[in-house]
C-alpha cells in the first residue's frame, strides 16, 4: 500500500493569535511554525501616520495587513494550524472571517501597552471563543504576576494569563499547550451542559 494514501483521518485544529499592534504576533507565529510561515508584512509608510498609533512601538516599520499563517503538527494526522491576526482597528473587519471555526485564541499583550489587547479580550468573550492572555516580555518592562494582569483587564477567573517571549519556541509552545487545554475544558463543559438540559 501507498504510505502516502492512509486510512488516518486528518484533524486540524485552528488556533488565533490577536492582540494589539506590535505586540509580537508575527514574531510568535514564526517562533512555533514547523513550516516557513506565511506572512503579509508590508512597509509602514507616511500615509499611516494618525492612523495607526506606533506609540511605545516607534521603530517597528512594518504591519501586518491580512495575516499570518504557521503550523506544527502535534502527532501523525493531528495538526494545528495559527492564524494571526493583524492588530490596527483598520484590519478588526478581517477577525471575523479568521475566527471561523477556531478552537480558540491566544490574546498576547504588552504591559506598556496593556490597554491594546482589550479589543481582543472583547472580541472573543463576546463570540464565545475561548482565548489565553499571553503577557509577551518585551526588554526593559517590569514582571508583573499574571494575577496583576488579569485584574487590570478584568478577565474571568478561569482565563489562564500566562508570562512568554514570543521569540522562543519553546515559550510559544507552552502557551499553545495551555490554550489548547483550556479550550478543551470549556468545550466540554459547554456539551455537558447542553447533554444536561
Amino acid at each position: 500500500m501507498d504510505s502516502a494514501l492512509s486510512d488516518t483521518p486528518v484533524l486540524a485544529l485552528k488556533i488565533l493569535v490577536a492582540g494589539g499592534f506590535g505586540v509580537g504576533k508575527t514574531t510568535l507565529v514564526g517562533s512555533v511554525s514547523e513550516i516557513r510561515p506565511l506572512r503579509t508584512e508590508e512597509q509602514l509608510t507616511v500615509a499611516s501616520r494618525g492612523v495607526d498609533d506606533t506609540g511605545g512601538v516607534e521603530q517597528k516599520t512594518t504591519t501586518t495587513v491580512a495575516m499570518d499563517f504557521g503550523r506544527i503538527t502535534i502527532r501523525d494526522g493531528l495538526s494545528v494550524y495559527l492564524f494571526g491576526t493583524p492588530g490596527q482597528d483598520r484590519f478588526w473587519f478581517l477577525w471575523d472571517e479568521l475566527a471561523q471555526g477556531a478552537l480558540g485564541a491566544v490574546v498576547l499583550a504588552d504591559t506598556r501597552r496593556l490597554t491594546d489587547c482589550f479589543p481582543a479580550v472583547d472580541f472573543f468573550e463576546h463570540r464565545g471563543i475561548p482565548f489565553v492572555v499571553a503577557v509577551n516580555r518585551f526588554a526593559g518592562t517590569r514582571d508583573f504576576r499574571p494575577e496583576e494582569v488579569s485584574r487590570a483587564l478584568d478577565l474571568d477567573g478561569d482565563t489562564p494569563v500566562v508570562i512568554c517571549d514570543a521569540r522562543q519556541r519553546t515559550s510559544g509552545k507552552e502557551v499553545l499547550i495551555t490554550l489548547v487545554e483550556h479550550a478543551g475544558r470549556v468545550h466540554a463543559a459547554r456539551l455537558l451542559a447542553e447533554v444536561k438540559s
